[in-house]
């Protein structure tokens, strides 16, 4: 792929880079090879559009902490349920190996850029509002907890539809609204003798008016369009500010990355239409763009099919149709340099590409696909003399091997040169934790010589080199943890960005395969001869 930043007329201090929909793990799978080139580039942080004082959690993680596991990271540290994303396991991790044992200008810093909120509610202020005081030393949990009374009334889904089933314009509420401004003041008043903890401590505090913000316009009377429209422009601020006051945090360290939908990102106005009624509002990347000027850029992504999410391919006359045209690997392109084109049917899964977008934005990343075993098996199938064995219970196969699909060359299938699975065994083939949700593992025959070129020891070796590997990194070829001692590799969710290489290997596991098959046809002959 051409070097994104090649594209761009200045090196901007924020560049996002959007993707058209969440649930497909190649953009997040990108994303992480852009970030690791980005590193080595001089940009210190990436925010995500995950909750910020969650974030603090990861980030701990990420800079070595003792006191934050992986999984806790991944549990407590994203909202949205994007922990569970495969792909930001291993961001975390490259994150927290690039920082070992580098100095402070070069470490990296993770951080969410959105208010803790989700599209059915938001919860009350008393966490944040609780570990202020408890960092400034000051005794208002009687107080708190008083205002805030019953979660329920806080978090209830109802509320933000019914503005008369909303707490935000009570009293309570607006007193609360008023604590938290004292709080962050005095934050601000103790913060030279008070520097350890004291940006942890303003995300909370930050984070608490955010909340009291938002609760306070689901209470306002307005039609439910606007209410709507509303509360979305009013999240997307709250992006906004949490984006600027990242960037102040890491200007002296270098440029970020932020990563989230397009419409977030986009520099024009989002729009929807609901009831017949048209509506709009500022996007974060909006607001943030004509406050930075030339120093954010945006990169919307673009997809065209999605077996994950069950989206299907592009018409040719569409702009993703046209971006996909003659290659099936992703891609960066110049806005200038897409062709005009119709607009794709929208589609709830997805959002498409259309002029405003494209012209607003500096690039456009286009995927043709998402990688699942149905395109990888229709790729292997491809190769001459290829048979197909899908493990069940009416061909013996043991119960854990079901819907395993193993690829032989001859109709004797003695040794399949490509297998892919789904699976975990117990007590057997663990390491690649393949019962997490959408995860398989492709595995190849990749012999002696083609193990040692990739891996830098023979197959025989590999007890002596097990722990150096990282047997659940998505996107990296290495050697199966259960059959490496007989030549075999393996990678977990290819992107599509692996393709390639996956081609090569792929024909280097059949051409064994088919000289196997070659030298038994030849003994049986010689046998009967």
């Amino acid at each position: 792929m051409m070097s994104f930043l090649d594209l761009l007329a200045v090196p901007p201090a924020l560049l996002a880079l959007g993707e058209p929909t969440h649930g497909e793990s190649a953009f997040l799978q990108i994303r992480n090879d852009a970030f690791a080139s980005l590193a080595e580039r001089g940009y210190r942080s990436i925010a995500l559009e995950s909750d910020r004082a969650a974030g603090l959690i990861a980030d701990e993680f990420v800079q070595g902490g003792a006191a934050v596991t992986l999984d806790r990271a991944l549990a407590e540290g994203f909202s949205h349920q994007f922990g569970a994303a495969p792909a930001n396991r291993d961001l975390l991790l490259w994150m927290r190996d690039w920082n070992t044992g580098r100095p402070a200008a070069e470490r990296l810093t993770f951080h969410g850029f959105d208010a803790p909120l989700e599209m059915e509610g938001a919860p009350s202020p008393r966490r944040y509002l609780s570990q202020v005081c408890d960092f400034l030393g000051c005794d208002r949990a009687e107080e708190i907890d008083g205002l805030i009374g019953d979660e329920a009334q806080w978090s209830d889904p109802a509320a933000i539809w019914e503005p008369g089933r909303s707490i935000g314009r009570s009293g309570a509420a607006q007193r609360l609204r008023v604590i938290a401004d004292d709080l962050l003041t005095e934050l601000y008043l103790q913060a030279p003798r008070r520097a350890d903890g004291c940006w942890a401590a303003f995300v909370q505090a930050t984070s608490a008016v955010a909340l009291l913000r938002y609760h306070a316009e689901a209470a306002a009377p307005l039609p439910q369009e606007e209410r709507f429209a509303r509360l979305a422009a009013v999240r997307d601020a709250l992006m906004a500010e949490n984006l600027l006051a990242i960037r102040s945090a890491e200007a002296h360290r270098g440029p970020t990355l932020v990563f989230a939908h397009n419409g977030h990102l986009q520099r024009h106005p989002s729009t929807m239409t609901m009831a017949g009624i048209e509506l709009s509002w500022f996007s974060a990347g909006a607001i943030v763009g004509s406050l930075l000027g030339d120093r954010y850029a945006v990169i919307v992504g673009s997809l065209g099919a999605s077996p994950a999410l069950g989206i299907e391919e592009p018409s040719p006359s569409t702009y993703e149709g046209k971006l996909q045209q003659n290659t099936y690997l992703p891609r960066y392109v110049r806005t200038s340099d897409v062709q005009p084109a119709e607009q794709r049917t929208h589609d709830y899964r997805y959002f498409p590409l259309d002029q405003a977008t494209i012209e607003h934005a500096d690039a456009v990343l286009h995927i043709p696909t998402g990688i699942d075993p149905a395109v990888l098996t229709d790729r292997i199938l491809a190769l001459p003399g290829v048979e197909q064995l899908v493990s069940s219970e009416e061909n013996g196969s043991p119960e854990v091997a079901w819907g395993d699909r193993l690829f032989y060359v001859g109709p004797d299938r003695r040794q399949p040169f490509a297998t892919i699975v789904e699976h975990d065994v117990p007590g057997f083939d663990e390491a690649s934790q393949l019962d997490r949700p959408g995860v398989f593992r492709l595995n190849l025959d990749l012999g002696r010589a083609e193990f040692e070129r990739l891996f830098g020891f023979p197959p025989k070796d590999f007890e002596e080199h097990r722990h150096g590997f990282d047997f659940a990194r998505l996107d990296t070829f290495v050697p199966h943890p259960g059959y490496a001692l007989y030549g075999f590799g393996s990678i977990i969710m290819p992107g599509p960005q692996m393709l390639p290489e996956i081609d090569r290997l792929l024909t280097i596991a059949h051409a064994r395969a088919v000289d196997r098959h070659e030298r038994a046809a030849r003994r049986t002959t010689d046998q009967r001869g």
